[in-house]
């Protein structure tokens, strides 16, 4: 059966660029922080990477620090932002209510200390919520691009908003890198996440990229090797294939972004001609992600009967795979348990085809057919 793959938000497919660039820097021997020969030619690898890197975010290469993934760049900051504000006065950090797991679990772990952000029932944030960041706030974390949703965030208001309160501006833009433009000098942010995984490079390896006036307590500690912020030997190899791939999707993004905006625009369609089918989100949304509600029934008896007829989606974070429960982003929204527990999502990437949208489309009728009839 073939296999037909609409989870991309949870992982793309490699890039054979990237894993061509890959290759070759596996079979560079050496410690990048090693002063001999060998060790100098990893770093180099490191560097040029770093640079490619830093040019696909209109970033400095010094403000890259590279890290073990996405979640890993998020608790640095969090941790960090919070681990600062024990020392300067400021000891609360707020993030929006429909963050990934990796910043709303580490900021809940706050306690009292957290300030939460709310959202609409589209899942955009409240312009009036911004009003809660205040001198006691270090930093403040709104992604770029929700994971599940795909809702874009008014990250210029947002940003605005932090610097009349002089609090530092963060984002989780995984999934908004090589989907929509990012500019991290424009942004006026003061620090920025990415993932390779999301964007066509290997699993393992991210970036937190921060201002070099940001400041960020040390929560990492050992060797030092990354802005003395994260501390460990970085893989090389998987670097390499991180800058290689976040080049590539940056520089399709003027023909990849609308391409995935008509297919999602068929998707959409055929998805919500079955009764009681609707879309979440803003009019303002990631062409990548389609997320929507179904009436009467479990999300996961859906995603189970597509699975069978071959085609992968999910019922929300990939990060919370193995703990069934409703999703806290669409209960965040005011939309209830019974959406919460009735929404799926479907993601498209570089490699999603029309000929992928139409099985889906073909498959969808009788999935949701007889999931009611199941919930029944």
């Amino acid at each position: 059966m073939r296999r037909v793959y609409l989870d991309h938000a949870a992982s793309t497919p490699l890039r054979e660029e990237a894993r061509s660039a890959m290759l070759a820097a596996l079979d560079v021997t050496g410690n990048a922080s090693s002063l001999h020969g060998s060790g100098r030619h990893a770093r180099a690898l490191l560097e040029d990477a770093r640079e490619q890197l830093a040019d696909a975010l209109d970033a400095h290469p010094g403000e890259v620090v590279f890290t073990g993934g996405g979640t890993e760049a998020d608790h640095l900051l969090v941790s960090g932002a919070a681990a600062l504000g024990e020392t300067t006065g400021r000891p609360r950090v707020a993030a929006s209510t429909v963050e990934h797991p990796a910043v709303a679990h580490a900021v809940r772990a706050l306690g009292e200390r957290a300030v939460w952000l709310p959202v609409d029932r589209a899942g955009v944030l409240r312009t009036s919520g911004l009003a809660q960041l205040t001198h006691e706030v270090a930093w403040a974390s709104v992604m770029w691009a929700n994971n599940e949703t795909g809702a874009l965030q008014p990250i210029g208001s947002f940003v605005q908003a932090c610097r009349r309160a002089g609090v530092r501006a963060h984002s989780d833009a995984v999934q908004a890198v090589g989907h929509v433009p990012v500019s991290f000098a424009d942004s006026g942010l003061d620090a920025l996440t990415v993932s390779a995984h999301k964007l066509g490079g290997p699993v393992g390896v991210g970036a937190l990229v921060l201002r070099r006036d940001a400041p960020l307590a040390v929560v990492s500690h050992g060797g030092g090797q990354e802005r003395r912020l994260r501390s460990g030997t970085v893989p090389v190899a998987l670097a390499v294939g991180f800058a290689v791939a976040a080049s590539a999707a940056v520089a399709a993004l003027a023909q990849e972004g609308p391409r995935l905006a008509r297919l999602r625009e068929v998707l959409v369609a055929g998805l919500t001609r079955v009764e009681d089918v609707r879309v979440n989100g803003p009019a303002d949304v990631s062409p990548s992600i389609c997320h929507v509600t179904v009436d009467g029934v479990r999300a996961d008896d859906v995603l189970l009967l597509l699975d069978a007829a071959g085609i992968d989606c999910s019922t929300g974070s990939a990060c919370t795979a193995g703990v069934q429960q409703p999703s806290e982003v669409v209960l965040a929204m005011g939309l209830g348990e019974e959406a919460a527990t009735g929404s799926l999502r479907f993601s498209l990437g570089w490699t999603t085809t029309p000929a992928d949208v139409t099985a889906v489309l073909d498959a969808w009728p009788a999935a949701v057919s007889r999931a009611r009839a199941a919930s029944a």
